[in-house]
């Protein structure tokens, strides 16, 4: 059984994938915060953003195997394409994800990207994963496509992860979750913030929501 929050066709918004059309898969629950507002304080992760509880989203239900899964993210893509992509995150992918569904993804010739907090381990056959540590949950993943580092965070500073081997590194500025309409002043400072950062330490890239910034899911 698959519990998707949401599923939709869009372009990938961040990272080393940006501008990418991708359908993404969100699958509900995470292990750093139940995604409700209460739990928030005492949460591992209290700055997410994202809505992922529950099954009702655009798309999304409740999954009995992989094949059905699988299927209906296949519907979602514009039909006769090639190169097909296709985005699993969260709330935590890694929770659901696994090779079985992989394999049903792969049979549909879907490339598979992976966007998760890198507390548990990744199965094999991911095309791309992108690596995203929160505070001070413990990240066991040492090799990924993309670390990005929601920024800046007290408990988890880019330093941190010196000995994750990636291919590119990411720093994504930090916004008020709780911001609706109007400009966001915690995430400007904060860019501008990352901004710094990427300048005085090269290895490490900006990286916007260009999703957010075009208007698109």
């Amino acid at each position: 059984m698959y519990k998707v929050k949401e599923a939709f066709y869009t372009l990938q918004g961040e990272g080393a994938q940006q501008g990418r059309a991708a359908v993404f898969c969100r699958f509900s629950k995470c292990n750093l915060w139940t995604g409700r507002e209460r739990d928030r304080s005492t949460a591992i992760c209290q700055f997410c953003d994202t809505d992922f509880v529950g099954t009702d989203g655009q798309n999304g239900g409740m999954f009995q195997n992989a094949e059905n899964l699988s299927q209906h993210l296949d519907t979602l893509w514009p039909l006769g394409q090639p190169h097909k992509f296709v985005v699993c995150s969260g709330g935590e992918p890694l929770l659901q994800l696994d090779a079985t569904l992989i394999k049903a993804l792969h049979q549909r010739q879907f490339e598979i990207a992976v966007e998760t907090n890198g507390t548990l381990p990744a199965p094999e056959g991911i095309d791309w994963l992108c690596v995203s540590p929160k505070s001070t949950a413990k990240v066991v993943i040492d090799h990924c496509d993309e670390l990005k580092l929601v920024y800046p965070q007290t408990d988890a500073p880019p330093e941190n992860f010196s000995a994750i081997s990636a291919r590119y590194f990411f720093l994504s500025p930090m916004a008020d979750p709780h911001h609706i309409n109007g400009v966001d002043t915690t995430k400007e400072k904060n860019t501008q913030r990352a901004l710094h950062y990427c300048m005085q330490h090269p290895q490490w890239r900006l990286s916007v929501q260009l999703h957010k910034i075009l208007g698109i899911d």
